[in-house]
């Protein structure tokens, strides 16, 4: 039987590729250090993760472990990040420490001991703005917002004249363009596999995730996804918190679609690739908030527009995934409003330690929201 390792397998996206792997009989190892930001003060072994995976506690920063659980596997899947823009924008150098020097620690371990196939989780982070289309018809890369703009709340894209620029859906060939450290340390995770996996003939590929949601995402953490973040505050009975007007668009995929993206990445041979991972859907933000607080019985908690900007945050992106239709064979199968369903029960009884406006006033102490 073929075993996998997935660094940060614990969490909310690899404790699912760990259900999909073993419905097809691989054997799954984790090394995961449980974070407490995500998993809890008590670092346990959460209930979610299948007894038959095997799970190394350790952290991908540490040498001996991941050479530990780099003994006898056959494919890696490089999940271990620290994620969130937000808090990537003053907590610089744990974030580099873990995405960057943990990413270099594994390819060391891997040029010594290289496996069948590497795939990274990267994100659409990457892209700062979404590809946009000006009232003429041109296919632009949109600039980052200039601070005047936002600070007058002129939150739409423009192009040099003025004009506002309508966004599309944004392939793997539109140039990366940075605007927060998470981004970065993504790119670089992204680069440092491909060109290590390339350097030692090891077939590598990076998955371009948009915005994961679903069951088991850690809700008590104010940095995670987005609709973890709402569904946090509908639990405790408060309005979410939406910035800018609430009309930036995302690509919304659902955790078991991403999970099967995992697989088919590992089972290919396509090599030095990158692929998006997205539902090839845009969905505005406000309209998310009120669709997540019908579906929680809670559609008296309308979204506060909060009228204010975070650093780091970009306007539009979503996925055009006809590349990863074409060679991974990759079609979501999970419609939004069913995804939203599933979602609602599993929030049925869920506690959640509703951070957000602490997170807030702490961006807002830094300078960071404005």
């Amino acid at each position: 039987m073929t075993r996998v390792l997935i660094t940060g397998g614990a969490g909310f996206i690899g404790s699912h590729v760990c259900d999909v792997l073993l419905s097809a009989n691989y054997r799954v190892r984790v090394l995961d250090n449980l974070a407490p930001q995500v998993h809890g003060p008590q670092r346990r072994r959460p209930d979610y993760l299948s007894p038959d995976i095997e799970l190394i506690v350790g952290n991908v920063c540490d040498p001996i472990a991941v050479d530990r659980a780099l003994r006898g596997v056959d494919k890696v899947l490089h999940l271990a990040s620290a994620v969130g823009v937000g808090q990537s924008m003053y907590d610089i150098a744990s974030y580099v420490q873990t995405n960057e020097l943990g990413t270099a620690v594994l390819l060391e371990a891997l040029s010594r001991r290289p496996v069948d196939r590497l795939v990274v989780a990267s994100s659409m982070s990457i892209y700062g703005e979404g590809l946009c289309r000006t009232a003429g018809g041109r296919l632009v890369a949109p600039a980052e917002r200039t601070v005047e703009r936002l600070r007058a709340g002129n939150w739409e894209l423009a192009d040099e004249d003025g004009s506002i620029l309508s966004p599309v859906p944004t392939p793997e060939s539109k140039q990366p363009a940075l605007s927060s450290i998470y981004a970065l340390n993504k790119y670089c995770q992204e680069r440092l596999c491909l060109i290590t996996g390339k350097a030692y003939a090891m077939p590598t590929a990076a998955l371009r995730f948009f915005n994961v949601y679903g069951p088991r995402q850690a809700l008590s953490n104010p940095y995670t996804g987005v609709l973890a973040i709402f569904a946090a505050r509908l639990i405790n009975g408060r309005r979410p918190l939406v910035f800018e007007d609430g009309l930036q668009r995302r690509d919304f995929v659902h955790v078991q679609d991403v999970a099967r993206a995992c697989r088919l990445a590992l089972e290919s041979d396509l090599s030095g690739e990158t692929f998006n991972v997205g539902s090839g859907q845009s969905r505005n933000i406000l309209s998310v908030a009120c669709d997540l607080a019908d579906v929680m019985g809670r559609p008296e908690l309308a979204p506060e527009l909060t009228g204010k900007y975070r650093a780091g945050d970009i306007r539009h992106c979503f996925a055009d995934i006809s590349k990863s239709e074409r060679l991974l064979e990759f079609v979501p199968r999970v419609e939004f409003g069913d995804g939203l369903a599933e979602l609602a029960v599993y929030l049925e009884g869920q506690i959640a330690g509703d951070q957000v406006e602490q997170a807030t006033a702490e961006l807002t102490r830094r300078g960071l929201v404005a």
